[in-house]
């Protein structure tokens, strides 16, 4: 612990004191204050203190958006725990995954996605207690225990180490099972301190967060509101008409967004887009025909490209897109950026290589992966598995995923093709297999299969679909899947990914 150190917690008692009465967070009519959010931190933290949350414990949450889950990211930097968001469209199987890889002592779970968490009770031996947000039933007891007598229990001083993980975030990973990004106080404060210089934040900023809380964009701008001593309205799912009631009735300023959100947004736009006049920011992953679109229908708003990810706690470059379209923006105040070959040696402008980051936002590591920290931080740069090139005016352009990385992400989620290759592989009609992504007008990408049958033995596309998706998370199924007689194969006889991709990268 240093005199130095600035934490999570420490903004929440900044804004506590500067900004009082102003709105911090609101959901469904329940409005919080600044000053409101600290007494309702202060109070969980206690709660928590007195379950055995201590410093360095994880805490599982599993839960879509709401007020609580919005506390515990507060709690937590008081407590000096590990929140561990879960994404909870997983399949049971793939959370009970995380939850033991973790090691969570205490777990809180939102109705609707206690019953995934029920089946693994018995599994998850480091778990010590369960807490339900709204209907409960065993093992879980109500969150509302966590705040009985929390007033006669003070926690103790705050956690003031911000150098100690805060969030774990878990990826997918190249070998099918995800690992959890460990991110600390200083890595997601300096991502926020990026985006505040960037986009000149103030206090009468507002965010609209749409994006679950378990993803690094959702937590990041939701983050750098409050920093601003600004709000954040909470939508526990994304709705396009009560979204844009929500912009036009709470004159909100910025909003982060996957496909297809903008486009639905704007479909139910179009006839008054007067409704969207207060944005003045958007940012994520989208087509330049959507973004265009979006500027047009919103002429005092501005689109940022960007590139970054859950290791490096957001945004390592942006740019206006409309500045040049198609880029990835510029490297942001505290990152430095690089485009290496594979002797990690920088190439020249337009070459292409893979992205590297070094800086304050790139995480501590992957929890108890030593192997894969070891290669990710080799030679003293994030190696991002990503590839790029940078043009003479330094703006970055994305090239796509590395061979050791290839990524497929629909609807902004991550999924690596090996982990649906093994789904798809334990079929007992298929006898070789290749995922790959295809361009997606509704998601931005799409994830297609690539298969042959073993002998005697046949299946339909969708008993395909249908098999993967009782198996793993939902959103991994294949979109498209298209049968082949026989795989190209490379001299070594194993099957030719890129000519596979080069005759089926297409629906």
């Amino acid at each position: 612990m240093a005199l130095r150190d600035f934490t999570l917690f420490d903004i929440v008692e900044r804004n506590a004191r500067l900004h009082p009465n102003r709105l911090a967070f609101a959901l469904d009519g329940e409005r919080v204050t600044h000053a409101a959010y600290l007494a309702r931190a202060e109070r969980l933290a206690a709660g928590l203190a007195r379950a055995g949350a201590r410093p360095g414990d994880r805490v599982a949450v599993l839960s879509q958006n709401n007020l609580e889950f919005v506390d515990l990211y507060g709690v937590v930097a008081r407590l000096g725990a590990i929140l561990v968001p879960i994404n909870w469209r997983l399949s049971a199987e793939e959370i009970a995954y995380v939850i033991g890889d973790a090691a969570p002592k205490i777990i809180i779970a939102d109705g609707a996605n206690q019953p995934l968490l029920q089946t693994a009770h018995g599994g998850l031996s480091t778990v010590e207690r369960w807490y339900g947000i709204g209907g409960t039933s065993t093992p879980f007891e109500p969150y509302a225990h966590l705040l009985d007598g929390s007033d006669q229990n003070p926690p103790g001083p705050p956690h003031v180490d911000a150098d100690a993980g805060l969030v774990m975030i878990h990826t997918a990973a190249v070998g099918g099972r995800p690992r959890g990004a460990l991110l600390s106080h200083a890595n997601l404060i300096a991502a926020s301190l990026q985006l505040l210089h960037s986009w000149s934040l103030t206090p009468d900023d507002v965010n609209l967060g749409v994006l679950p809380l378990f993803h690094v964009a959702g937590l990041g701008m939701l983050l750098a509101a409050q920093y601003a001593g600004g709000a954040t309205i909470i939508m526990p799912k994304f709705d396009a008409g009560a979204a844009l009631a929500v912009v036009q009735e709470e004159r909100v300023t910025m909003l982060a967004e996957f496909p297809p959100i903008l486009t639905t947004l704007l479909d139910a736009a179009e006839i008054r887009p007067a409704e969207l006049s207060s944005l003045r920011i958007a940012t994520g992953l989208d087509s330049p025909e959507t973004i265009t679109r979006f500027e047009r229908l919103c002429p005092q708003a501005r689109f940022w490209s960007v590139f970054g990810q859950s290791e490096t706690a957001g945004f390592v470059t942006m740019g206006r897109f409309r500045d040049k379209p198609g880029a990835a923006g510029k490297p942001t105040l505290l990152a430095n950026v690089a485009i290496l070959d594979d002797a990690d040696k920088p190439v020249a402008a337009g070459e292409v290589g893979e992205i590297a980051v070094r800086g304050p936002m790139v995480f501590k590591g992957y929890w108890n992966c030593d192997a894969d920290n070891a290669f990710t931080f080799r030679n003293g740069w994030h190696h991002t598995g990503d590839q790029g090139a940078f043009d003479a005016e330094g703006y970055l352009w994305y090239k796509g995923r590395s061979p050791a990385k290839e990524l497929i992400k629909p609807g902004g989620e991550n999924v690596y093709p090996a982990e649906v290759e093994r789904e798809i592989a334990a079929h007992p009609a298929i006898a070789e297999v290749v995922v790959l992504g295809v361009p997606d007008a509704q998601w931005g990408e799409a994830i297609k299969a690539v298969c042959t049958f073993k002998a005697g033995q046949t299946a339909t596309a969708q008993q395909i679909i249908d098999f993967v998706g009782a198996r793993i998370a939902r959103y991994k199924r294949p979109k498209f899947v298209e049968f082949v007689d026989a795989m190209p194969k490379t001299a070594a006889g194993a099957i030719d990914r890129a000519k596979v991709k080069e005759a089926h990268g297409r629906v």
